[in-house]
């Protein structure tokens, strides 16, 4: 089903947005959720890694993006799940129009 799919493109963050990105063809539930997945975590994987080169200060931005990226994950799993496409501000525009695109 679409709703599973959907969950699962969240589950293991950006990497199993991508993949179901790449396989999947059919269905734009999916392909969006994908994408905002690749988008969303894939930013704050981006994010994470340049301050955390920043001693005190890029720790403590690290650890607040930890645990809004925690519950963000949460929030999409579970929409997806329920069948919603929920548009995250910015990153769900964005995914609408690479879910769009054909590979």
């Amino acid at each position: 089903k679409a709703n599973v799919a959907g969950l699962l493109c969240y589950l293991f963050a950006w990497i199993g947005g991508l993949i179901f990105y790449l396989i999947e063809t059919k269905s734009q539930f999916v392909r969006f959720h994908a994408a905002q997945s690749v988008i969303v975590f894939g930013s704050i994987t981006l994010v994470t890694m340049v301050f955390g080169f920043i001693p005190f200060l890029g720790w403590a931005i690290n650890g607040f993006l930890g645990l809004l990226a925690f519950v963000l994950w949460l929030v999409l799993i579970i929409k997806a799940y329920q069948g919603e496409k929920y548009k995250l501000p910015i990153a769900g525009d964005l995914a609408e129009k690479w879910a769009a695109k054909k590979i």
